[in-house]
């Protein structure tokens, strides 16, 4: 029986090398005007068979030998629930209060509108990207929900560098991402529970068994936490805290995965009922962040990268045609859809046109909900580099955009009516 090759060397090189050069991509791009995590993508992907793996496939294969490639994508993972945990915990849908009307019309207009082009488009690519086996409903239903995807983190880096961050746009447009992240994760668990399913009856019971969870997680765990918190702030170091936060989005992540949505609902809405305004758990939050971000979520972007291959479509004038495409639906609709939106709610072109661009942004969450739909085998892996680039293009527009509309723009006003910079730091930056 050959013995099988200790991948802890090859380890020891991978890990640090997409570290430092995920910095290096991020610190590059941000003196381009644009949020880290464009130069993070752009890394993955340049690290991967689309560039390093063209120009020297032997580099390529001696940094991310096939014996590391698994516990690469291991601690890119648990990188990636550690975020979503944060991500959950730094959604507040009390900006809503004062918003919700122009809020819940734009977030659901760039949810409704994405979805229908997107159903329309995923139609039309089923017979050239659709994997064998994969019926029409779970491929159409999966491109639909991922042209509807806003980056809540990557938004609110964007308009906290901009320093709009709580200016008056700054807080409609976190307050229509927040009702638009929670929507769209809902849809795509539904999307995972179908296509999981062997039935119309198992999908209807991985959709009970998924709610039982959330109000289990809200009206048991939430206020239970809330107690804990509590006590926790007079007699526990924060190293306790710590343990019981990262256990805790463990467990929900597991009890997710065993119901057959997504192990990342389960870290999600872990942190949605986390209690806020607790000093140890704001602590506790931002140690789980100082590591995660630098030095786990790069090995995602490269497990990411791995799986993106340009070259699949260097050879077809028609790919290319649909990658345009996909790229025409995505911003039209979001951008398109939540532009529309805020000016029939009664804001200024200006504004719209600012809330739809800021709405358009992809980053980190659409590469989740991706490598999700090549896990499940409903994307190939020409569609999934297609979507990738689609992703990275709608995040890197952003910032230029948004530039070129509040150019001139009377932003001073901050949302609680009192003086401000609109610097003010949110907790999740990635």
């Amino acid at each position: 029986m050959a013995a099988v090759p200790d991948p802890l060397p090859d380890l020891l090189i991978a890990i640090p090398v997409v570290i430092l050069a995920c910095q290096a991509g991020a610190q590059f791009v941000k003196r381009l005007g644009q949020p880290p995590v464009v130069g993070e993508i752009a890394v993955g992907i340049l690290l991967g068979p689309s560039l390093l793996g063209w120009l020297w496939p032997q580099a390529e294969a001696g940094l991310f030998p096939q014996s590391a490639l698994p516990y690469i994508g291991v601690l890119g993972n648990i990188g990636l629930l550690v975020f979503m945990y944060l991500v959950g915990l730094e959604l507040d849908l009390g900006s809503l209060r004062g918003h919700s009307r122009t809020a819940l019309a734009v977030s659901q207009a760039g949810i409704a509108v994405p979805l229908l082009l997107g159903t329309l488009l995923a139609i039309a690519m089923y017979g050239d990207f659709a994997p064998a086996g994969v019926d029409k409903l779970p491929f159409v239903l999966f491109i639909a929900v991922s042209m509807s995807i806003t980056a809540f983190p990557v938004l609110a880096r964007i308009l906290t560098d901009r320093g709009l961050y709580r200016t008056r746009v700054g807080t409609l447009a976190m307050a229509s991402a927040a009702v638009d992240d929670v929507s769209a994760w809902c849809l795509l668990a539904a999307v995972v529970a179908v296509t999981k399913s062997n039935s119309p009856w198992e999908a209807v019971t991985t959709a009970l068994y998924a709610v039982a969870f959330a109000l289990v997680m809200f009206l048991v765990v939430r206020p239970l936490l809330a107690r804990w918190a509590v006590r926790a702030e007079r007699r526990y170091p924060d190293s306790v805290m710590l343990v019981v936060l990262f256990s805790g989005l463990c467990v929900a992540a597991y009890a997710t995965d065993r119901i057959g949505v997504h192990a990342l609902f389960g870290a999600f809405m872990f942190g949605a009922v986390s209690p806020r305004g607790s000093r140890r758990i704001e602590a506790t939050a931002a140690r789980l962040h100082a590591f995660t971000v630098p030095v786990l979520l790069p090995l995602f972007f490269v497990a990411t990268g791995l799986k993106t291959d340009v070259s699949l479509l260097a050879g077809s004038a028609t790919q290319w045609l649909w990658a345009g495409a996909v790229l025409a639906v995505a911003v039209l609709g979001k951008w398109g859809g939540g532009s529309l939106a805020a000016r029939l709610s009664g804001r200024n072109w200006r504004d719209s046109m600012s809330l739809g661009v800021l709405m358009n942004c992809r980053g980190l969450t659409e590469l989740v909900v991706l490598n999700i739909g090549l896990g499940l085998g409903v994307i190939g892996p020409e569609l999934f580099t297609v979507l990738v680039l689609m992703a990275l293009v709608t995040t890197a527009m952003t910032t230029p955009a948004l530039i070129w509309l509040r150019t001139g723009a009377d932003d001073g006003l901050v949302v609680d009516g009192s003086p401000g910079t609109g610097q003010e730091k949110p907790a999740l930056q990635p």
